[in-house]
């Protein structure tokens, strides 16, 4: 099996899972964590009032309030039209636009950005891309807000070992138990190295964890030169 195809397969049942049965309960569970609280304030504290924060993907809009509260704007974008359509009717003046976080092409049209729960969406061989499309999207010296779902590693191991078996073109990390049969969990030290590689250099970062997972919350800066 092609991985290339494989993995937009995977994305496309991602996004069906959201628009036909996650846009219609997501709220059902709208408890924001301290940790997320924290992170999202500051970064909007790190934008100049009535600025501009990018949020991909937003689902439904669960950061807006934070945002508007603050004194800022937020645009967001998701490549679920179910999600964005909740966003919608929670937040009527939103701007939203229909993408996804690996097809992103502005360009310094932000004071910040946030990518928030979503990664573990993206495969590895898309997170250098990702990173890229999220530094150019802020202004020189903006904040981008990521966080990076783990994982205990021995589960990692057993869905591993059992995809392989099973002919699929996965790579370690990747877990086709979770996430409606996607995620990606990478390790620190790749998470680190593909940082480096974007020249984000991390300025804060927390955990969070809930029953069978942990949350990595990273605030990254662009470096402000050239792109």
């Amino acid at each position: 099996m092609d991985r290339r195809a494989w993995l937009e397969e995977r994305r496309a049942a991602a996004e069906e899972l959201y628009d036909r049965f996650h846009a219609a309960t997501y709220d059902d569970d709208s408890t924001m964590t301290p940790t997320h609280r924290r992170f999202v304030a500051a970064l909007i504290d790190s934008c100049p009032p009535g600025g501009t924060i990018l949020d991909v993907p937003c689902g439904t809009g669960r950061y807006f309030g934070m945002v508007v509260a603050g004194g800022r704007h937020v645009v967001g974008v998701d490549q679920s039209a179910g999600m964005l359509a909740r966003a919608r009717a929670k937040h009527e003046n939103a701007t939203l636009r229909k993408g996804r976080v690996e097809e992103l092409e502005f360009d310094r049209e932000f004071d910040a950005a946030m990518c928030i729960d979503s990664m573990e969406y993206v495969g590895p061989e898309d997170w250098p891309r990702v990173l890229g499309n999220l530094r150019r999207a802020v202004r020189d010296r903006g904040l981008i807000y990521l966080t990076v779902e783990q994982v205990d590693a021995a589960e990692i191991a057993d869905v591993f070992n059992e995809a392989t078996l099973d002919g699929l073109p996965v790579v370690h990390g990747e877990h086709v138990g979770r996430g409606g049969g996607y995620h990606h969990y990478p390790t620190e030290d790749q998470v680190a190295g593909w940082l480096a590689d974007a020249r984000l250099e991390v300025v804060d970062e927390g955990r969070n964890s809930g029953r069978t997972y942990w949350y990595r919350h990273v605030l990254l800066r662009s470096p402000g030169d050239d792109r």
